[in-house]
C-alpha cells in the first residue's frame, strides 16, 4: 500500500506520494545550500512535489515560479503551496520549460535536473522523464533555458551526480554559465563523493568558493555537520 501521510518540515508540510520524485537528500540539500535574497524572484525548473520553492520560500524570497512537465506532480505542488503560509508568492505551471512563456528574468533558477544517462530507464515513462536527460531535458537544453531567463547578474544552483558533473559544467561553459561555488557531498564518511551542488553564473569566477559535506559517520549515523546544517527544516533537530 502506498504511504500517502504527508512530509512534515517544521514550518511546512507537503505530500509527495502522487509526484515523479519524492522528497529526497538531494533536493533537500540543494534547498538548504543555497543562498538566497529578499529580493529574489526564483524560478524552480522541475518542481516536483513543489519543495525546493517551499525550502527557499520559508528562508525568505519575494517569489517562485515552479514549472514541471508532469501534470500530477504540479496539481500535488498547488495542493502544497495552497497550504503554505507563503501560498500568495508561490505558482506551479504545467509546461515543458521550453514552452513556458513568462515576460521576466529571474535573479536565481534552481533545479533536481535528471541525470541518470547512463542507467537503466526506470519503468515508469514518468518517472523516466523525471530522472533521464536522454527523455526529458537534456544538459544543453537546460542551460540555454537558464542563460535566456537569467538576469545578468542571477545564479544558476543544481545538484548532480559527482561523475557526471564534469559533462555538465562543459556544457554549461558553451552557454557562458561558470562554476561559482560547489559543496561537494560525501554519502558515509570515509567514501568518495556521490552527489555535488553547484552554483553557476554569467562570466568566469577567480575564486570559486568550494566546501565538503559528509552526511553520516561510519557508525551511519547523521554527522553534527549534518544535523546543523539542516536544524531550521527538520523536526526534532
Amino acid at each position: 500500500m502506498t504511504d500517502t501521510r504527508p512530509f512534515h518540515f517544521k514550518h511546512f508540510s507537503l505530500f509527495h506520494h502522487r509526484s515523479t520524485m519524492k522528497v529526497g537528500t538531494d533536493a533537500i540539500l540543494l534547498g538548504r545550500w543555497t543562498e538566497v535574497k529578499p529580493t529574489d524572484v526564483v524560478l524552480d525548473i522541475g518542481t516536483g512535489c513543489g519543495l525546493l520553492p517551499l525550502m527557499l520560500s520559508q528562508k525568505g524570497v519575494a517569489h517562485v515560479d515552479a514549472v514541471d512537465i508532469d501534470k500530477v506532480s504540479i496539481e500535488e505542488a498547488m495542493v502544497n503551496f495552497e497550504a503554505s503560509q507563503w501560498r500568495n508568492h508561490l505558482k506551479a505551471y504545467c509546461v515543458d520549460i521550453v514552452d513556458f512563456q513568462m515576460d521576466k528574468k529571474y535573479n536565481l533558477i534552481i533545479s533536481n535536473p535528471p541525470f541518470f544517462n547512463s542507467f537503466s530507464k526506470c519503468d515508469s515513462v514518468r518517472k523516466s522523464r523525471a530522472r533521464h536527460n536522454d527523455v526529458g531535458l537534456s544538459y544543453a537544453t537546460i542551460c540555454y533555458e537558464v542563460c535566456r531567463r537569467m538576469q545578468p547578474e542571477g545564479r544558476f544552483a543544481l545538484v548532480l551526480p559527482v561523475d557526471v558533473s564534469p559533462d555538465f559544467l562543459n556544457t554549461a561553459g558553451q552557454y557562458g554559465l561558470y562554476l561559482h561555488k560547489r559543496m561537494t557531498i560525501v554519502p558515509v564518511d570515509g567514501r568518495e563523493p556521490n552527489r555535488v551542488n553547484l552554483e553557476l553564473g554569467f562570466g568566469k569566477c577567480d575564486n570559486v568558493r568550494e566546501e565538503t559535506f559528509v552526511i553520516r559517520n561510519v557508525d551511519k549515523r547523521f554527522t553534527s555537520q549534518y544535523n546543523d546544517f539542516l536544524k531550521d527544516y527538520y523536526l526534532g533537530l
